[in-house]
């Protein structure tokens, strides 16, 4: 049928986004609820955005589909004389047309479409299920290119129920597309066939910091460094701009955080607000950097990665180095030694200490809220069975929800769902939805060539006395 089946596929589609459209407005032939009309209105919205949702990644499915299939089209047309280069350029011109893309927009979609239908099967089926967004599909493509075998263990590992090491807490589909991309740059580090520290060599020659004019007299100046420079420098401008608010300070902490990193950079050492007529000297804060590093990378028996709290995988190199040069922040911390996760700790008392809050970022990365990225150092330990209705001071019992996060469970009907030791709470909406939450990928450390299971524990007694010493 051609293009009149096209046609017609579209015209039925364009009358269902009719209908929902009507259904939107209240204007539908029954109403959602007859006993309560806005409470079944507000509930029939949720609905139709998850299915939009769907849609949505279904089409972007067929979209590249659609997309791949014009390309090879477009190279048989023009018949094996034609210039390879020319031909790329001119579909990716020609896509870039249709879907109002800019060259360099049109390439990168050309490219995830081609990933996509070549070499992630799982991923593009799930794409067309509707079960992941297209930004969830970019970034499995991103990050699996370059890992050959090993980009099909990513894959399998996010995707597939059935692996040997599925990805734990809730599925792709339900995480914010740059969570994803957080948890799968994890992965990727840690099974890269090449090892992280000859690819960190690489990476640090590219350092340098980029320019790029924004609106109304503003810029931006950025700097790629290595992630535990970058982290740290961000950790204590965030410590510093925390410790500068007060009653008398009218600038919020992203103002903080930018007038303190100016005053670094142009070498003033001070802090100041707009209109101040003279400068404060800020107290002197000592950013802490939270690195966990296995046992037998620690003394340089394996160069398996170290965890950089609120970034991932750095090469253990760089822990090494953290670790001798007396880093205050570095906690010594004791993993179970089958999947790699914290062990429980608890208190009889209500008062959270501080080592039961580094405790409980290792266990939750960050605020558990569904989709929150908040990693900052003063996130709230909060019981989420209260201490007043019997609830205990122990990891299980905890979470450690950002500020804004925190409050909305104490000032609408969000509430956490219960914890353990190695998994974060969950929420629950107003409206009854369940949302899981996001969990660490935890793995057991790796062991040295040579030792068989039966000698570890001798290895162990080893590897305490090194760390006694150190």
């Amino acid at each position: 049928m051609g293009k009149a089946a096209v046609a017609k596929a579209y015209a039925d589609i364009r009358a269902a986004l009719a209908v929902l459209y009507a259904e939107v407005e209240g204007c539908g032939p029954e109403a959602f609820s007859v006993v309560d009309p806005l409470a079944g209105l507000a509930d029939g919205c949720l609905d139709i955005l998850a299915g939009a949702r769907q849609v949505e990644a279904g089409f972007a499915g067929l979209k590249a589909r659609a997309a791949v299939k014009y390309a090879e089209s477009a190279h048989a047309v023009a018949g094996p004389d034609a210039s390879v280069q020319a031909q790329e350029m001119a579909v990716a011109a020609e896509v870039g047309c249709v879907l109002a893309l800019g060259p360099r927009a049109a390439g990168s979609f050309l490219a995830t479409s081609h990933a996509l239908t070549s070499t992630l099967p799982r991923t593009l089926e799930a794409l067309q299920a509707g079960t992941i967004s297209w930004q969830h599909a970019t970034v499995m493509a991103d990050e699996a290119a370059g890992l050959d075998a090993a980009g099909a263990a990513l894959e399998a590992h996010f995707l597939d129920p059935d692996a040997s090491d599925p990805a734990r807490g809730c599925p792709v589909g339900e995480l914010p597309a740059h969570r994803f991309r957080a948890k799968a740059r994890t992965w990727r580090e840690r099974h890269h066939a090449e090892s992280i520290e000859k690819r960190h060599a690489r990476s640090v020659a590219d350092r340098r910091v980029e320019f790029r004019p924004d609106q109304d007299g503003m810029a931006w100046l950025s700097a790629c460094l290595p992630a535990n420079q970058a982290l740290a420098g961000w950790n204590l401008l965030t410590a510093t701009a925390r410790s500068m608010q007060g009653p008398d300070e009218h600038r919020s902490m992203p103002q903080l955080r930018a007038d303190k990193f100016a005053d670094a950079i142009l070498g003033s050492g001070t802090v100041a607000g707009a209109g101040e007529a003279g400068r404060v000297p800020s107290p002197p804060i000592r950013a802490k950097v939270l690195v966990t590093v296995p046992v037998c990378s620690l003394t340089g028996q394996t160069d398996e990665p170290a965890m950089l709290d609120g970034y991932g995988p750095i090469p253990a190199s760089v822990a090494r180095q953290l670790v001798a040069n007396g880093a205050d922040s570095f906690y010594r911390v004791l993993v179970d030694p089958r999947d790699g996760a914290p062990l429980e700790i608890g208190r009889t008392s209500y008062r959270v200490t501080k080592a039961m809050r580094a405790w409980l970022r290792l266990r939750d990365g960050k605020c558990p809220f569904p989709g929150c990225s908040n990693n900052s150092l003063d996130n709230d330990a909060d019981h989420l069975l209260a201490w007043a209705n019997g609830g205990t001071t122990g990891i299980s019992n905890l979470g450690q929800p950002c500020r804004k996060h925190h409050r909305l469970r104490h000032t609408t009907g969000w509430t956490p769902t219960p914890a353990t030791k190695n998994e974060p709470p969950g929420w629950t909406s107003p409206t009854g939805r369940h949302y899981a939450s996001e969990h660490q990928d935890w793995e057991p450390p790796r062991w040295p060539p040579g030792v068989l299971p039966g000698e570890r524990s001798l290895l162990e007694e080893a590897l305490l006395e090194q760390l006694a010493a150190l």
